[in-house]
């Protein structure tokens, strides 16, 4: 038996494409041999019975010594596979002593012959294990799905056999002289075989499966085959003194090709054939071709006069069955299939208009009640009141604890908001740190739930062990009895300028929207500030300023920072934290940077009669505008107008949003830095321009964040993070600005540190070109 195994385990090494011919060419050898060298008769019939007997050994050994190397599903079918083998060779050996016991008996079936249904019965079993470990296109609960393809393989078989049965002339199944019981002995071996060959073939034409597994079945289909003609010859000719040339292959082919199937490879992980899926048609209508065609021949038959005999009848009657079975399965199928789909499209719904975050309502929800809303308020005057809540500096939150944390934190903002919020009326997440509550059923209570709101949200937070402050400025929104045209993006405008009204007044709190469409201090900033760029931005209040930056060692201005500045004629002076905000928000921050840009540009000669010398010019650009089409064309067709040479010109990116692209960001640099522009990274140390860009971004200058120069608030801390970012700046040849120099103190400490330039309140505050001059503290050192 070792010895055995040892020749399966070398076979198994080899390709079951080259074991097939050769296996083949095997069998044909041994059945010429026993028709062209053996005698007829008794010695020709123990012959074949022998060469059955060592094969089915043979595969059955194969079976089970692989069962033996798999782990999966293809342990279980090649162990049943592998058993029934040696069940069919043990009947074989039991003919065999038969032939020496009962010489003339030998052709006779005996009721013992019945353990020749073993093999089926295993292999049933096995194709079963298969079919359960291969998925379908659309997975069916519980075992349904095999009690379906039963029921498909046995309407099939059934199908066919009425077909045969109908279309064969009776004198083919006339078997003289044999008894009942071993003619429902010999018809149950073909019909067996029939069942499983159609099990085989709808799991080839429906199971997802690799090209391992569906060669696998293949030689299984095959070998289910091989045995279906032997079965049938042997059923047509029971009388003859011993198995014809096919029948005899057949009876040889079969143990071999199941061999070969457990010697087959099994399926890699992953190794799905996705591509079956369209033909999920065929498995419906398979079963059904053939009921279809015995139909039409018994309708002809019967139409014509002949008679239908018990046989066909209990045929048909058993067709009807299982079709009646298989619709009855479709539509159970059908109901489930139609439940996923229901709730797979209220999942999608869901998920459409619900921010996965917090589990409130997104924008397009938002827009929708909103929309519904307006349209009954115009129908009928029914009440209405929009509350726009925009979190206070959670920038800094996220800065300071990550932004796992501010993630917390907004559930538990959305959750306190569902507490204090009527059941009835919207509460939405808008984006980022921005909340809407719409009240269509409470507006008479806006201002105490805007209240109340406030004070939820001016209560710590305690989240993984800390303590988180934030507070919310709010817009609220009641519409006058005579706006009756009201849309809800000029709701959402007034609500967003009411709100921002609110941070210019203090941050905290909330402001009511009483400016109208023509301004004010609520004015409309979103539109206005859309209006004004759209033209010529300086003819609506913007003008540029300009910041130096110092050297140290000597208090000389070596460069300027031009920062836009807005005096709106309605609105006033906006602040430029807010309007740099509403404008990031809006997509027309590229807008101001390019008027800055411009203007700079065009102030450089008066910058350099201003010194007495050309001075650096530092231009902001947002981070995500490094990302977008033209910034490169933008900032050299501005150099080539003013006819400003490109070094004296310093991009700075400035880290108010991630840079979305970093590969493409650092294309659109690498261009800049070719043309002889110089880059900055702005406010290092805080937000996202850490590290990571310094290290990816081709940059020439960094400017130290205030929060990392602030040397009198912890001064070691303080003073070992700087001397750290000052030695890697150092490594890398990169030139540092100090931002936040507003004391002397921290003047002198960056200069002892070596970092060689500074920007702040001490040397200045941005003022228009005519006000600048040297700094008021000329020397620091």
């Amino acid at each position: 038996m070792t010895g055995v195994r040892l020749v399966v385990m070398t076979t198994a090494r080899l390709s079951t494409t080259r074991m097939l011919p050769v296996a083949v060419a095997l069998i044909a050898l041994i059945v010429a041999a026993g028709e062209f060298v053996v005698p007829a008769g008794d010695g020709r019939r123990v012959y074949h019975v022998l060469m059955q007997l060592i094969v089915g050994v043979a595969a059955a050994v194969v079976c089970l010594t692989m069962a033996t190397r798999r782990e999966d599903a293809g342990r279980r079918w090649r162990q049943l596979v592998g058993i029934g083998l040696a069940g069919w060779a043990a009947m074989r050996l039991w003919w065999l002593i038969r032939a020496f016991a009962d010489p003339d008996g030998l052709a006779r079936l005996r009721p013992g012959d019945v353990g020749f249904l073993v093999l089926p019965a295993l292999m049933f079993a096995g194709l079963l294990i298969g079919a359960a470990a291969l998925p379908r296109p659309v997975p069916l609960p519980g075992r349904r799905d095999l009690v379906i393809l039963v029921i498909d393989s046995v309407l099939l078989a059934g199908s066919l056999i009425a077909l045969v049965w109908s279309l064969v002339p009776e004198r083919v199944f006339e078997q003289g002289g044999r008894t009942p019981a071993v003619l429902a002995l010999a018809v149950a071996y073909p019909v067996a075989d029939l069942i499983l060959i159609a099990m085989a073939v709808l799991m080839l034409m429906m199971r997802q499966g690799g090209g391992a597994v569906r060669r696998q079945l293949r030689l299984i289909a095959a070998a289910l085959a091989a045995f279906g003609v032997a079965d049938t010859l042997r059923l047509f000719d029971l009388g003859a003194d011993g198995l014809n040339p096919a029948a005899a292959a057949g009876a040889l082919l079969g143990p071999a090709l199941l061999a070969l199937a457990a010697l087959a490879p099994g399926a890699a992980p992953g190794d799905l054939n996705l591509a079956r899926r369209e033909r999920d048609w065929l498995h419906l209508l398979l079963p059904y071709v053939p009921v279809v065609a015995t139909g039409v021949v018994i309708a002809v038959r019967t139409g014509t006069g002949g008679q239908l005999t018990s046989f066909e009848a209990y045929l048909g009657w058993l067709g009807l069955g299982l079709v009646v079975a298989r619709q009855m399965f479709t539509i159970v199928d059908n109901l489930v299939l139609l439940s996923r789909v229901t709730e797979g499209q209220r999942r999608m719904r869901h998920q459409a208009y619900h921010d996965p975050l917090t589990g409130l309502a997104n924008r397009a929800l938002f827009r929708e009640r909103l929309d519904a809303a307006l349209t009954a308020r115009s129908a009928h005057g029914g009440p209405l009141a929009l509350l726009f809540a925009d979190l206070d500096d959670f920038k800094l939150i996220n800065d300071s604890f990550g932004h796992a944390m501010g993630d917390r934190l907004l559930r538990a903002i959305g959750e306190r908001l569902l507490g204090v919020v009527p059941s009835g009326d919207l509460v939405a997440r808008l984006g980022g740190d921005e909340f809407a509550v719409l009240l269509d059923h409470r507006a008479a209570d806006a201002e105490l739930i805007g209240n109340r709101m406030l004070a939820v949200l001016r209560e710590p937070f305690p989240i993984d062990g800390h303590t988180i402050g934030v507070g919310a400025s709010i817009g609220l929104v009641l519409p006058e009895p005579h706006d009756r045209d009201l849309t809800a993006d000029t709701l959402l405008r007034r609500a967003d300028a009411a709100m921002y009204a609110g941070k210019r007044r203090g941050k905290g709190t909330m402001a009511r929207y009483s400016g109208g469409a023509d301004g004010g201090p609520h004015a409309d900033l979103p539109h206005q500030l859309a209006q004004a760029l759209a033209g010529d931005p300086s003819a609506a209040g913007f003008e540029v300023y300009y910041q130096p930056i110092v050297r140290f060692t000597d208090g000389v201005t070596v460069a300027v920072e031009a920062l836009a500045r807005w005096n709106d004629p309605v609105a006033g002076f906006v602040d430029p934290d807010v309007f740099v905000t509403v404008a990031e928000r809006t997509g027309l921050v590229g807008a101001i940077d390019d008027f800055v840009l411009d203007r700079a540009c065009a102030d450089a000669a008066v910058l350099a009669n201003i010194y007495g010398r050309p001075i650096d010019v530092h231009v902001n650009v947002s981070a995500a505008r490094f990302c977008q089409q033209g910034l490169d064309s933008a900032v050299l067709a501005a150099l080539d107008r003013h006819a400003v040479r490109p070094s004296r010109i310093v991009v700075e990116i400035t880290e108010t949003r991630r840079i979305p692209d970093l590969p493409r960001a650092i294309e659109v640099a690498t261009r800049l830095r070719a043309a002889g522009v110089r880059l900055a990274l702005d406010d290092f140390g805080s937000g996202y321009n850490a590290l990571a860009q310094l290290h990816s971004l081709p940059v020439d200058i960094v400017k130290l964040d205030a929060t990392l120069t602030d040397v009198e608030v912890s001064p070691e801390r303080s003073e070992a993070l700087c001397r750290s970012v000052l030695a890697i700046c150092e490594s890398l040849g990169l030139t540092v600005v100090a931002e936040g120099i507003e004391t002397a103190p921290r003047a002198h400490a960056m200069a002892s540190m070596g970092c060689p330039l500074g920007q702040g309140y001490l040397f200045g505050q941005p003022v228009p070109p005519h006000r600048l001059g040297e700094p008021a503290h000329p020397l620091v050192s």
